[in-house]
């Protein structure tokens, strides 16, 4: 686990959190985006937690530089902001970020989201995920335009992929098209690689931009 803030005492408070929980560590410590991208590269970290708003390079850039590393391609980066509405947050999703948390989260729902993303599904802050999506739908910079890779998708796959971007859970899922976990989970794994997602978070990017599905069927 990396943390990636400008705020000593932010860093160190996460740091305390992270040590003190089963199964989690950090390796390192950032004040800016530029080192976070170095110490990713030197620790490969399972997942940068990072800060939207940092000086010199800020915490998009830094995703961005992460994500299009293929050497890094197993890092999942969770961005942390203090606004539920913050206008960089549909940026840093589609930088590759596996998803945000505001930064008022409890500890014990930090710690789950941290987990979340390192397992590679996406996660949007829950008290304002359906909220969030609206707006990247009608965010002008989303254009529709039909994406290769969508026609070698089936259509219950489609259907899945609505969903998700919808920001149904796989529970949530199952219970709607009438399948099994595993079942959802076979479809959300089929969408992920073929579309060459990182994890739900883009497919939610994905199905936006590709115009499966737009804020009028939300």
């Amino acid at each position: 686990m990396l943390i990636a803030d400008d705020q000593a005492l932010l860093r160190g408070s996460f740091r305390v959190l992270i040590d003190a929980a089963p199964g989690l560590t950090t390796v390192g410590e950032a004040a800016d985006g530029a080192r976070a991208v170095d110490l990713a590269r030197r620790e490969r970290p399972d997942v940068v937690l990072m800060d939207v708003r940092m000086p010199e390079v800020d915490g998009i850039e830094a995703t961005r530089r992460i994500c299009a590393d293929p050497d890094l391609a197993g890092v999942r980066i969770l961005m942390l902001t203090m606004f539920d509405l913050d206008t960089y947050v549909y940026a840093a999703l589609r930088a590759g970020a596996g998803g945000f948390l505001l930064k008022d989260a409890a500890p014990a729902e930090l710690l789950d989201a941290i987990r979340v993303v390192a397992a590679g599904d996406g996660l949007l802050a829950p008290s304002v995920t359906r909220r969030l999506i609206a707006e990247f739908a009608r965010a002008p910079e989303v254009p529709a335009s039909p994406r290769a890779e969508l026609d070698g998708v089936t259509q219950r796959e489609r259907d899945v992929l609505v969903l998700i971007a919808r920001g149904l859970s796989n529970a949530e899922i199952g219970a709607r098209l009438h399948l099994s976990h595993g079942t959802v989970k076979t479809h959300v794994g089929h969408l992920l690689r073929k579309l060459g997602a990182r994890d739900r978070a883009q497919l939610v990017i994905i199905a936006y931009e590709g115009g499966v599905v737009t804020a009028a069927q939300r």
